[in-house]
């Protein structure tokens, strides 16, 4: 049975790869200029394999070795990559180098007096910079680390106006040939806002009118977590380019800038949450090492090793003194979120745990799994206060034997100790405080008789926790009424 992780993924690159060997044009989560075949291989863009001969053939006559006009010398990787004011390692959009390629006043756009370099070229530049540009297949992931950040006081965390969107920047709308899937939602705890992941792009949508508000800008690739902070004046971005790059960005709600961007990872982030004081990042993935950094100076604090598969959720407790983690195998540990020290472990799941989720009060963890079972834990005793085995059992097709897919792909708490959950069953499920169902909707896919499988793959509550909100693999959204 497959993973939430995997089925995330899989939704991904089974379009990209494998539709992509059949049928060129239906390409479904790239955007429709960046086709091109170091990303369909998978293979990482490099400067030596795919950009020094691109440099070779329309700059170094200007800007190689013998003649350095504007004082730049691109003969070099170093001379390239290494130039702060020519490449922003992660961010082609800031990156002056691919500014000047793509100028539309033929006067600003490089090389001179010549056509617009081909849209291949133009498409592995941008993958380059935007990857971490690497010199060879053998080289890191090179990405600039912003920190420039100062976490709230614990004491003001619900002080002043809920945090809403006042003066984003412009951005325009990443397209794709076909929707992409919302592998991330978040609902602010304290205002109207909600935050959806798309390609190269965060969505952001007033949860009261369902009207968009703005664009925020994720050119490090795929978003696969978004979090809001306890006082909402913060977005937690994770995720990345698989094989690739994994990196966190926090936002500032408020004005859509960036405060600060943590990691470097060599695969994208599938799991990380930001501590309730904003103090600090935890992250995970294939790697299997949870990481947990400083938000104030980017510093590694702890590095926790106890999971023997892919970390596939993190949560901060609500009061800051516990991390909760858990893998693709069932595995949940509980461990100390200031010293790194691992207190217990919780065992129940027999498959990949797709979620965790903290009552407000940090006295109950919620989990739930591809196994079908969502699990309430008394933390402080390490066991199972409520569980329920079919969660979201899907009704058996006639005809159709052996097990069913019984798997709950999301689930998060709300202000009233309230639970929703979404599953295979296409189902979103609100759960009283006693672990008893009090709401039941089913979920108008639209499937039709194209026989493609919509699944839903995210819901939340909303901050007042009267709307459940569920983003499916289809890329819509569906409202539902929660109390």
């Amino acid at each position: 049975m497959t993973s939430i992780f995997s089925t995330r993924r899989l939704l991904l690159w089974v379009a990209l790869f494998f539709g992509a060997v059949s049928n060129p044009v239906v390409l479904s989560c790239v955007r429709a200029d960046e086709m091109n075949a170091a990303e369909i291989t998978g293979k990482p863009v490099t400067y030596d394999d795919h950009i020094a001969g691109i440099l070779k053939r329309h700059c170094l006559q200007c800007h190689g070795d013998s003649k350095q006009e504007a004082g730049l010398n691109m003969a070099s990787y170093s001379g390239v990559a290494g130039n702060d004011d020519l490449v922003v390692a992660g961010r082609s959009s800031a990156s002056r180098l691919f500014e000047i390629i793509v100028a539309e006043d033929p006067l600003e756009r490089m090389p001179p007096e010549n056509d617009a370099l081909p849209k291949d070229q133009v498409a592995l530049i941008k993958a380059w910079i935007d990857s971490g540009p690497r010199e060879n297949s053998g080289s890191k992931v090179a990405m600039k680390r912003e920190v420039e950040f100062t976490p709230t006081s614990l004491a003001n965390l619900d002080e002043g106006p809920p945090p809403m969107p006042e003066s984003l920047p412009e951005q325009q709308p990443v397209e794709t040939l076909r929707p992409f899937p919302v592998i991330a939602l978040a609902a602010s705890p304290r205002a109207p806002l909600l935050a959806i992941g798309h390609y190269e792009q965060i969505k952001l949508v007033n949860t009261e009118t369902q009207e968009p508000i703005g664009l925020l800008a994720f050119p490090e690739g795929e978003p696969h977590v978004l979090q809001f902070s306890r006082s909402g004046r913060l977005l937690m971005v994770a995720g990345g380019r698989p094989v690739q790059n994994g990196v966190v960005v926090l936002f500032d709600v408020e004005t859509g800038k960036r405060v600060a961007v943590i990691g470097d990872e060599t695969d994208a982030i599938v799991s990380a949450d930001i501590s309730p004081d904003e103090r600090q990042v935890a992250i995970g993935g294939s790697g299997r090492v949870i990481k947990i950094f400083s938000t104030e100076t980017g510093e590694l604090l702890h590095a926790l090793e106890k999971h023997t598969d892919w970390v596939t959720a993190l949560a901060f407790s609500p009061d800051g003194k516990l991390l909760a983690s858990a893998d693709r195998v069932g595995n949940i540990h509980l461990w100390d979120a200031n010293s790194g020290g691992v207190v217990r472990p919780l065992a129940e799941h027999k498959m990949s745990v797709t979620a965790l989720a903290w009552r407000s009060d940090s006295q109950l963890l919620a989990s739930s799994g591809e196994d079908g079972l969502i699990v309430w834990w008394e933390v402080a005793k390490g066991w199972p206060i409520y569980s329920q085995a079919k969660a979201h059992q899907p009704a058996r097709p006639a005809g159709v034997y052996g097990d069913i897919p019984n798997g709950v792909m999301d689930l998060r708490f709300g202000p009233l100790g309230e639970l929703v959950s979404c599953g295979r069953d296409k189902k979103v499920r609100v759960w009283t405080s006693g672990g008893k169902v009090n709401k039941v909707h089913a979920l108008d896919t639209n499937e039709g008789t194209s026989n493609i499988r919509v699944l839903p793959l995210q819901s939340v509550l909303t901050f007042d926790g009267a709307t459940a909100i569920t983003g499916d693999s289809a890329g819509a959204l569906h409202y539902k009424a929660a109390k």
